[in-house]
């Protein structure tokens, strides 16, 4: 039974109750021990009991709502009759107790009270699954926003330490650190799969190559290469990228370049693109998009379907009018 059917009784089920009761006993004291039996105060009821004595025309219905009126009106403390009252009329099954003309009386008052239970139990559970829904909703839709809230995070860190290396005379430690910065970008975004890792040989222990990261967009893998050169990237530049890719079945490749790249790289990414997804990318289409609302998954998702409509390894989707082309 629901606590709030309990806490108060709403005016029908007080009125059924009213009727019950009577009907389930034969004389006004023994509607004075059924709610003695449902744990009401004592003193009040000897107070009940008092007053048959002094007025003959003091009815077993008189006597109910009373009593009734008065543990309706005790909040917390009137908790436990109220919900023993209800409990014992709807589970009331011995009617040979009542009077013989009352029987079928008294079965339907039982069964009008047992309705009313069942029908505002199912209105609460009804409500109660209704309001838990509503706090799942709630709950979901404010971890969205604050994980929203922990990317944009992310995104702006991210964003402020490349933005810093700008400013990193030291080539090395400037290229090496653009490697984690791109990567941390990346798993900001939902899309790393592998930082850098070496693959060495077995036997002799030694490097045989070095991948900068691994990313997978649309359910295909990209071995990522990073460089931060002055001068633009030629055909030696990108060629050992196209091996590490061309050496590893259905695999992609995206290289990312601070500096441009030469038209015999571009050339050989070209001729790449016959059995290979192979796209350029420049670092300030990279800085283009942390400076805007856009995603790098999108930005390297539209130059991957250029790449392999138009052929073309190094195409600008988001240049000029800013729309994928």
């Amino acid at each position: 039974m629901t606590t709030d059917l309990a806490f108060h009784y709403p005016p029908d089920v007080f009125d059924a109750v009213v009727d019950a009761v009577p009907l389930l006993t034969r004389s006004k004291r023994d509607v004075v021990l059924f709610f003695r039996g449902c744990g009401v105060n004592r003193a009040f009821l000897t107070r009940i009991e008092q007053r048959i004595d002094s007025q003959p025309t003091f009815s077993k219905y008189h006597i109910t709502r009373e009593i009734l009126a008065y543990v309706n009106e005790l909040g917390d403390d009137g908790l436990g009759p109220r919900r023993e009252i209800l409990k014992r009329i709807s589970e009331f099954d011995d009617f040979s107790s009542c009077y013989p003309d009352n029987q079928m009386k008294a079965r339907g008052a039982v069964a009008t009270v047992a309705q009313l239970i069942n029908k505002k139990d199912s209105f609460t559970r009804i409500q109660h699954e209704r309001e838990q829904e509503l706090k799942r909703h709630r709950d979901a839709k404010r971890a969205e926003m604050a994980e929203a809230q922990a990317k944009r995070a992310r995104r702006e860190q991210v964003k402020a330490d490349l933005f810093a290396l700008f400013g990193e005379q030291d080539p090395g430690r400037r290229g090496k650190a653009l490697e984690g910065v791109l990567n941390r970008l990346f798993e900001a975004e939902d899309i790393l799969i592998r930082e850098a890792f070496d693959r060495r040989d077995p036997e002799t222990g030694r490097t045989i190559e070095q991948i900068d990261g691994a990313i997978e967009l649309d359910g295909r893998v990209y071995l990522v290469e990073m460089k931060w050169w002055s001068e633009p990237l030629g055909r030696g530049d990108v060629s050992s990228h196209l091996v590490r890719v061309h050496h590893r079945g259905d695999v992609g490749g995206i290289l990312i370049s601070n500096s441009p790249y030469q038209r015999s790289a571009v050339a050989d990414c070209k001729d790449a693109l016959t059995t290979k997804t192979v796209v350029l990318v420049e670092l300030r289409e990279i800085v283009d998009v942390l400076n805007g609302d856009r995603t790098v998954r999108a930005l390297l998702t539209a130059k991957i379907h250029a790449a392999a409509l138009y052929k073309d390894p190094l195409v600008f989707p988001f240049d000029d009018a800013g729309d994928a082309r």
